[in-house]
């Protein structure tokens, strides 16, 4: 009996300590910028384990052919100002010495924008833009892979323009036009040009010049127009890319009538329309900030740090020692994500925070060459803005990073980092901005949260 009941009180005591093992291999870990401990989660804050945070500034942000015209300025205290202009090459459309009758006469040139409904900045100002003869010929670039330093970025797939560019033009406006800027109701801007380029035009039509023959042609002749913001302009706005050069005239048809008539001037080819825009940090932490000097480590600019499209600039994130912690042999991961959170009064102001957020991989040189992909999917992963609750959590975007931890093992993913950035659509075509939140001890609050079982 004595026996029987020590038998049956070791195998107790055994599988009492067998559960308690179990129970104590399974651990929340947070790698994270944010040493604030998340008790809804479970996690335990890892002093040891560090994400590092800087803005960094890429080049060559291919912004043609989007479908998109930038026009326009706006300045943030934090961040500076930006500066959006368009250039684009114009094509002769359905013009033909045909449709123009010969007793016809000339009337006015306008140039008609339509807006998209974007806008980023304050709407509340009058705007001013204003049309210039561009002089030298809008052209393509191509950048050439070769080594890692000079590697293609992953967004580039053939020659284009890129937002660093310009071209040309003639300092004295064909036209300007300020006005209120109602996007949500206004369906176009029309801006009255110089006659004399009207009347020229309008002649050459009705000769059957060779220059009006083709649209290359015309391109020889008419190089493009470039669209300038006004110097005091507060929000830049966004307008399709179904831009017209209109002609205005007039005759009298047959029946005695005068007859009002149009000839238009359309994009030649959207290839050749992009928008150029310049960031002026100058007076900011940021000041810095250039595409010779393209990383600003958070610690140097009091914890601040940012992404914003169109001027390249995204968050750099490197973890110094989460190569070691994944390559552990005892250790199994289930679950990483990371969390990046800001400032929810940018929400529903004039800098609104993007709609959603994208990872790139880039090389030890800084050049973007793939995308964090969705889990068991070939699409680049989007990560939502989350909006903040009432108990005090602030707006953030959630990322699934368990791929990510799976491919950092291979060869490839030596020295890389994460550029945090705008969707690529966003990148090449929008101005969205998104300010990091920070703690109390003026550090980036993005975490990366792991949960794994240690055996």
């Amino acid at each position: 009996m004595i026996r029987n009941f020590k038998r049956h009180s070791v195998q107790f005591l055994f599988s009492a300590l067998l559960l308690l093992g179990i129970s104590a291999c399974n651990k929340d870990i947070s790698l994270s910028l944010d040493n604030s401990r998340d008790e809804s989660m479970g996690i335990v804050p890892m002093d040891s384990l560090q994400v590092n945070a800087s803005t960094y500034q890429l080049d060559d942000v291919p912004t043609s052919a989007t479908g998109v015209i930038l026009v326009g300025k706006n300045t943030d205290i934090l961040t500076g100002s930006i500066t959006a202009s368009s250039y684009m090459r114009m094509g002769i459309g359905e013009i033909t010495t045909a449709s123009i009758p010969t007793a016809a006469k000339y009337d006015s040139i306008t140039f008609v924008l339509k807006p998209n409904k974007y806008f980023y900045g304050d709407t509340t100002k009058t705007q001013t833009i204003a049309i210039h003869q561009v002089t030298d010929q809008i052209t393509l670039k191509e950048i050439n892979s070769g080594s890692d330093i000079n590697e293609k970025p992953v967004f580039v797939s053939g020659p284009a323009i890129y937002n660093n560019q310009k071209f040309a033009y003639d300092p004295t406006a064909l036209g300007t036009l300020s006005f209120q800027p109602f996007v949500k109701k206004l369906d176009s801007v029309a801006i009255r040009l110089d006659d004399n380029l009207g009347n020229t035009l309008f002649s050459m039509i009705k000769e059957g010049k060779s220059a009006i023959s083709s649209n290359q042609n015309f391109v020889e002749y008419f190089k493009g127009i470039a669209v300038i913001p006004g110097e005091n302009n507060t929000a830049i706005i966004g307008y399709k890319d179904t831009v017209t050069m209109q002609i205005h005239y007039n005759f009298v048809n047959e029946q005695g009538f005068k007859v009002n008539a149009v000839a238009k001037f359309n994009l030649g080819d959207k290839a050749y329309q992009f928008n150029n825009v310049a960031s002026d940090r100058q007076g900011t932490a940021f000041s810095a900030l250039t595409v010779k000097n393209p990383e600003l480590k958070s610690e140097t600019t009091a914890g601040d740090v940012f992404l914003e499209g169109s001027t390249g600039t995204v968050v750099k994130l490197t973890f110094p020692t989460l190569l070691k912690l994944v390559n552990d042999p005892t250790v199994a991961i289930n679950k990483a994500e990371l969390v990046i959170e800001t400032e929810s009064k940018y929400q529903n102001s004039f800098f609104n925070s993007p709609s959603s957020l994208i990872l790139m991989v880039a090389n030890g040189y800084g050049n973007p060459v793939s995308m964090v992909n969705t889990p068991f999917d070939t699409k680049p992963q989007q990560a939502p803005y989350i909006g903040a609750n009432d108990f005090g959590t602030k707006a953030k975007y959630v990322f699934n990073l368990i791929e990510y931890l799976n491919n950092i093992k291979q060869e490839s993913y030596y020295n890389t980092s994460l550029f945090v950035s705008v969707p690529t659509s966003g990148l090449f075509s929008s101005v969205d901005k998104l300010i990091v939140a920070k703690d109390a001890n003026n550090k980036p609050k993005i975490k990366l949260n792991i949960l794994y079982t240690k055996f």
